[in-house]
């Protein structure tokens, strides 16, 4: 099995933070194909940055599109997901979708903890599209911010903060078990596991094991309903692969 691991952000530490994080999880048989965005935002935080960068997650996948089993979209936010998944016939998953649905296997109510209150409005669209608000308890900052020494220090930085809100969402927002949403805090959950007292999810880690779990599945692409593939249409300007996906007929194999 072949998954790309799509990070729609242009730092490569974060995609390797965020591989290194998931393969401990993954079967032997499962393959990582790690690509990360060329252009856009060094990392997406906001909805005007993830609608710019969910063209490019089209992009990226049209240019992989045959040689991998499915797509896992590593930016919490989940940009392009559904418009890929109306464009492709393979599983697409986005790490918070399958966060957020795993939380909701673990217990009645979850929150999200995070480092940037930027992100929090964003992240509650994440929330509001998976129809599950009213078993949502909220977005945990902290107080203060990151330092300005860069994202890829926040997990030393922030991290004695972090597990004190992990504890406040629980205490005071009544949540059973907590997302740490942040592709900067992939790994974070792992390593703090026994400084809480409920579970404590992994978006990355949800969602590759989602995507191994749907390939195995074998489901086929719809040919009907909100997801299925829309006909084929000219375009000018876009780039070659993805012109061809969705000016090219439309199959199962595709």
């Amino acid at each position: 099995m072949r998954l790309l691991f799509l990070n729609p952000n242009t730092s490569t530490s974060l995609t390797d933070r965020m591989a290194s994080a998931v393969r401990p999880y993954i079967a032997p048989t499962t393959e990582l194909v790690p690509a990360t965005a060329t252009r856009g935002f060094p990392y997406i935080s906001s909805r005007a940055e993830a609608d710019v960068s969910a063209s490019i997650v089209l992009e990226m996948i049209a240019e992989h599109v045959g040689d991998v089993d499915a797509v896992v979209v590593a930016a919490f936010g989940d940009p392009g997901l559904y418009s890929a998944r109306e464009l492709y016939d393979i599983p697409i998953v986005g790490v918070a979708e399958a966060a957020i649905l795993t939380a909701c296997a673990v217990g009645d109510r979850f929150g999200i903890v995070t480092f940037s209150q930027v992100m929090s409005t964003w992240y509650l669209d994440s929330v509001s599209r998976a129809r599950l608000d009213a078993r949502f308890t909220g977005v945990r900052v902290p107080s203060q911010p990151a330092p300005p020494s860069g994202i890829d220090t926040v997990q030393e930085t922030l991290g004695d903060q972090l597990v004190e809100l992990v504890d406040t969402a629980v205490t005071t927002d009544k949540a059973d078990v907590v997302i740490i949403g942040g592709a900067p805090l992939a790994g974070f959950a792992a390593t703090v596991e026994d400084r809480v007292a409920v579970p404590v999810i992994d978006p990355v880690v949800a969602g590759v094991l989602y995507a191994e779990m749907l390939v195995r599945l074998g489901l086929s692409a719809p040919l009907k309903g909100a997801y299925a593939r829309p006909p084929a249409k000219p375009s000018i300007g876009l780039p070659p692969a993805l012109a061809r996906r969705i000016g090219g007929p439309i199959d199962r194999l595709s």
